[in-house]
């Protein structure tokens, strides 16, 4: 997501099982007069703000003007017809990422400031072709993660409810409860299903993780970051500066599972690794750009690369995209999820709200990766048991030479160290 102006946009397709923090806008039409403060307000403040913002113009081949003849001819006597008619409104675009949310699952979709989220730790998103439940990747250090969860797991069904048909929003409201509840999650992976029971939790984000690491490269700055929340850029500003001043050779910087989050974070966090160079362009539907450029105030020009894998999604490919693009750094691992539109949130009048793609994004060369994500310069692939070993079983291993993609990562850095005698001091 990013907050530009007066509207709240999201970089990814997906949805977080937390909630969002919202700036209220208060969404006004001229039709809106002739119904004030009724359902059918409600709806055409919908068809208004698709009819304005929606990213593809012909709305999916879908006669809009038809639609609203359509809806704003029925009658409603409660707000739950309206929404009920919203989202068969919304259905015939067939973009399950145009979304509506009445009240509560508004509410639930929130996030505060302080990093702090009520659930299992999930991203979810529903699959374009198949229409499934798909988990993007689950959180680090959450009850999701630690149950095993892993990127690309098909959302069966939750406590018994079998998710044909269901959208993300209905998802966030069935996985979300209270804190020491538990919920049941039946996942598809490679062909099998799996039962997982997961207790619900508060969770706190913590989303940059840095250490030393000696290898045969030297001294490398290896910095995790598991989420572009509202604080990531400033933790990694001091995980950069604190690494300079150990005088670390080059860096390793982990995107592997990181499902993204606030576009303006990746921009931020793009900023202090590139000095110069764009860092990614939005296509709205009258095909205008707008371009992120890097500010030449970055924080270090040692040598770099960045791991990926399927989880990394949405901001994470932004940044591994312009780092790549640019020939900053070095991507090392397997294809990315492929998440490469952009979304504005609207909060509405009576506290409901709607998700809209308003554009697309592309990487620095002009590379549309919506659907096929970010191909790494060089592939390491792991299986999914490697994956879970890794992951969860053997979790010290992450990150050190018995990771096999950290592993080559790090081959590539003493071969870029080698012929490199001396790097730029950090700036201040």
């Amino acid at each position: 997501m990013v907050i530009t102006k007066s509207r709240l946009v999201l970089g990814a397709t997906a949805v977080t099982l937390s909630t969002i923090a919202v700036t209220s806008l208060g969404i006004h039409s001229r039709g809106q007069a002739l119904f004030k403060e009724s359902p059918k307000a409600l709806v055409d403040d919908v068809w208004q703000i698709i009819y304005r913002n929606y990213v593809d113009g012909t709305f999916n081949q879908v006669d809009w003007q038809a639609v609203r003849k359509e809806y704003l001819g029925k009658s409603y006597s409660n707000q739950q017809e309206a929404y009920k008619s919203i989202r068969e409104m919304l259905k015939k675009l067939e973009d399950p990422y145009t979304r509506f949310m009445d009240p509560e699952e508004f509410k639930n979709m929130q996030v505060d400031t302080s990093g702090e989220l009520t659930g299992i730790g999930i991203t979810i998103s529903q699959d374009e072709k198949t229409k499934q439940l798909v988990v993007i990747a689950p959180i680090e250090d959450t009850p999701a993660f630690k149950a095993g969860i892993l990127s690309k797991d098909v959302i069966l069904s939750i406590n018994g409810k079998s998710t044909k048909g269901m959208d993300t929003n209905q998802a966030v409201s069935l996985i979300r409860g209270e804190a020491g509840t538990q919920v049941n999650l039946t996942i598809q992976r490679n062909g099998q299903t799996k039962q997982f029971d997961i207790k619900r939790a508060r969770i706190e984000i913590h989303p940059v993780r840095y250490s030393q690491k000696q290898t045969p490269a030297g001294n490398i700055g290896y910095i995790r970051l598991n989420q572009f929340s509202a604080n990531a850029g400033k933790e990694m500003q001091n995980a950069i500066k604190d690494l300079e001043a150990k005088q670390v050779s080059a860096y390793i910087l982990d995107l592997r599972g990181n499902p993204g989050g606030l576009l303006f974070s990746s921009v931020e966090i793009a900023r202090m690794w590139m000095d110069r160079g764009t860092i990614v362009s939005t296509i709205d539907r009258q095909g205008e750009q707008e371009r992120e450029e890097a500010n030449g105030r970055a924080l270090t020009n040692r040598p770099m690369v960045v791991l990926v894998d399927k989880g990394s999604a949405s901001a994470s490919e932004i940044l591994s995209g312009a780092l790549q693009d640019n020939k900053r750094a070095t991507v090392v691992g397997t294809q990315t999820f492929g998440k490469g539109l952009v979304q504005s949130v609207r909060p509405l009048e009576d506290g409901s709200g709607l998700a809209v793609t308003i554009a697309k994004y592309h990487t620095p060369s002009g590379k549309d990766i919506n659907k096929h994500g970010v191909d790494p310069d060089v592939k390491v692939d792991l299986t999914d048991a490697q994956r879970q070993d890794l992951w969860l079983n053997e979790r010290e291993k992450l990150g050190t030479l018995a990771d096999p993609q950290f592993a080559r990562a790090v081959e590539i850095l003493r071969q870029k160290t080698a012929v490199r005698d001396t790097a730029t001091p950090v700036k201040n």
